[in-house]
Parts: C-alpha cells; sequence; structure tokens
C-alpha cells in the first residue's frame, strides 16, 4: 500500500500520519504539503517508510502526477470549501481512489456533481470521512437502521478551544460562521443564516451544557439526501469557552469572513495568537447525534455521542476508511461520491472498528434530554 497524504504536514494531519505507521500492510506513506520544512520534520518523525514532497495543491497537474504513484491519496488539504472539488477531479483524473476529512457543506454539495463521473470510471470517492462529517453520519444510519419509520436526526458538535487544529481548520470556522446554510426543517430543505438558530445541548463530560448554532457542515445536506424519508436533519456547531461563537460572529459583521482571501489572512493572524483563546478552553471535541421516529408502533428516540482530541476522532475514521478501500471492504459499491451514511448500509462493524483504535463512543437507545 502507498499512500498519499495531501496537506499531510497540518495538525489536523499528524493523528492520521501515527495511525499509518502502526499499519505494516502500509509500504509508503508521502507527506505532501506546500511546507516542505514541515513535511519533511513529520517524516523525520516517524519511520523510513515515510517521505516528504512539496506540493502545491493549486497545481492540477504536480496533483494528478503524484496520485498516479499512490495506491490511494488522503484529502487533509483545508479549506475544503476551496480544495475539495480540485482534489476529487484530480483523483478522477489520475484514476485512484480518494479520502477527505471535508466538513464543509458547498463542498459536499459541489463534489456530488461529480457522482456519475466517478461512477463511470469505477473509482470510489470518499468525501467528509472525519469526526462532523464522518461519524455523526454513521452514528445517524446507526439510528436510522433502528427504526421503522425514522423522521428527524439532529446532529450537534462542539469544540475546545485549547486544541491546535492549524490555520486551514480556522479559515473553514470563520467560513462556517459567514453567510447562510441549508437544514431540511418541516420535510423543506431551507436556507438559513450561519450563526442563527441557538439551542443548548448537553454533550458528554466534561464539555458539558453549551449553547450551539446553525452552522455550515455537511452532514445537513448530505443525509436527507441519502437516507430517504426525513422530515428533518439540522447541524448545530458550537466552540467552548461559549463567547468564541459570538466573538466570530461579531467580526463577520465586520466583513472580515466575506471573502476566501480575507477568510485566509484572519487565520493566519490567529493562528498566531490562538494560545490567547485556548486559557480555559477543553482539550477535546465533542459530538451527539439524536434520532427520532417511530418503532412498533411507538415513539423512538436514540441518541449516540462522542469525545476525543480533534487531531484523533478526525484521524482515525479516516484512516479506516482509507484501509477498507485498500482492503477491498467497499468493492461491492460501484464507483461513486460517498459520505459515510451513503456507503455504510451497516455502521456498526465501522464503529467498531473506530472505537478499538481509541474512538470514545456512547450509545444510548432509549435517549437523552
Amino acid at each position: 500500500m502507498k499512500i498519499l497524504v495531501l496537506g499531510g504536514a497540518g495538525d489536523m494531519a499528524r493523528d492520521v500520519l501515527d495511525e499509518l505507521m502502526r499499519e505494516s500492510s502500509v509500504k509508503a506513506v508521502t507527506i505532501a504539503d506546500i511546507n516542505l520544512d514541515k513535511a519533511k520534520q513529520e517524516a523525520r518523525r516517524r519511520d523510513a517508510r515515510f517521505a516528504a514532497n512539496l506540493l502545491d495543491a493549486h497545481d492540477h497537474a504536480q496533483v494528478v502526477d503524484l496520485m498516479k504513484q499512490h495506491d490511494i491519496s488522503l484529502g487533509f488539504a483545508g479549506p475544503f470549501y476551496y480544495f475539495e472539488r480540485r482534489l476529487t477531479e484530480a483523483a478522477l483524473e489520475a484514476g485512484k481512489p480518494y479520502v477527505s476529512i471535508a466538513d464543509d457543506y458547498e463542498a459536499y454539495l459541489d463534489v456530488i456533481t461529480l457522482d456519475e463521473v466517478a461512477r463511470n470510471k469505477g473509482i470510489h470517492i470518499l468525501t467528509g470521512w472525519g469526526n462532523s462529517p464522518g461519524i455523526t453520519q454513521a452514528l445517524a444510519r446507526k439510528g436510522y437502521n433502528t427504526m421503522d419509520d425514522p423522521r428527524r436526526i439532529n446532529v450537534h458538535w462542539a469544540a475546545g478551544s485549547n486544541e491546535a487544529a492549524g490555520p486551514a481548520n480556522l479559515t473553514h470556522l470563520f467560513n462556517i460562521f459567514h453567510g447562510t446554510t441549508l437544514q431540511t426543517i418541516r420535510g423543506v430543505e431551507t436556507k438559513v443564516k450561519n450563526g442563527s438558530g441557538r439551542k443548548v445541548v448537553k454533550f458528554p463530560f466534561p464539555m458539558g451544557v453549551l449553547p450551539v448554532f446553525y452552522v455550515g457542515h455537511a452532514e445537513s445536506v448530505s443525509i436527507p439526501r441519502n437516507l430517504k424519508g426525513l422530515t428533518e436533519v439540522t447541524l448545530h456547531g458550537g466552540v467552548q469557552p461559549a463567547y468564541i461563537p459570538l466573538l466570530l460572529m461579531l467580526l463577520d459583521k465586520t466583513g472580515l469572513f466575506n471573502t476566501h482571501e480575507r477568510r485566509k489572512k484572519a487565520a493566519e493572524f490567529f493562528y498566531r495568537i490562538e494560545s490567547l483563546f485556548g486559557a480555559g478552553g477543553l482539550d477535546k471535541s465533542v459530538g451527539r447525534v439524536d434520532v427520532y421516529g417511530f418503532h412498533k408502533g411507538k415513539t423512538a428516540h436514540r441518541t449516540y455521542t462522542y469525545i476525543g482530541h480533534i487531531g484523533q476522532i478526525t484521524s482515525i475514521p479516516c484512516a479506516v476508511a482509507t484501509l477498507w478501500e485498500l482492503q477491498g471492504r467497499f468493492k461491492d459499491a460501484p464507483g461513486g461520491v460517498y459520505s459515510s451514511e451513503r456507503l455504510l448500509a451497516d455502521p456498526d462493524p465501522f464503529l467498531e472498528e473506530i472505537m478499538r483504535r481509541g474512538v470514545e463512543i456512547f450509545f444510548s437507545e432509549d435517549g437523552l434530554d
């Protein structure tokens, strides 16, 4: 197995490199990044199977050439509203599978337009296989499968501010609190303002109770397209401490997040001073998925939660999906663009595997307040 990790020197990718290092079947890993020095540092921290390569993700020909030299590519080059379609098109041209942690709703809606191309080429594009989206959708599918008549799925996540996530993730954060997103409400896909829809959610200890808001993650557009019959699918996200989303919404009003270039410059600045916001913040991130419906003539409610360091809970699902793809676990699925709830008709084996590798997931078949 020869694996290419795009954006592999970023903060979010360290854990996936560690996961791949534990696998004897992995023969070579190329850490491709615009920051070659950092990529070399990450390679030196690991064994001889790891090498560094300078990569400009804007250079389509270079990306395609690198992909052709590997069995599969992992997408850690964000922000994904900007890069996911570019990298997917490169993978399709290279004729190689691609697995990403893409989280922006715009990225999902853009990439699924390539589903027919991927199907005709017989190539699997696994988009959004991190924690949110990724774990969240697998849990949504699990709850959906347990009911005769599932109706509502509400997805929630919260990030601790005391975790290093990198400039690309900050750019993503600024994007999802800017503009609008789509939610399915009363059976209709509805445009809502990011940062609206405030509600308070109880997350696993030590995150506890936290306000969350409509934000532009992929679950609210992918789940209703892949799990039929739902009348409501919503996605709320937040940050601990709770003042940070309010600060983001205030900064958005100044026009600071109006364009990709502005968000990118703001992310580079805040990345340098992010330790100031980490004070008093949690060093873990959490997710919660609530599924409501009817089963055997009675109302039903399932609640699934998880918690962990953001790099770990994002990287482990991506690593498992990558290994399963290379092992032929998805060979019965035709080529296409797949989120986890679409590909995993039975999500239990996948959930069991990521739990074995360290993701803490809690299941309540009777729901939680």
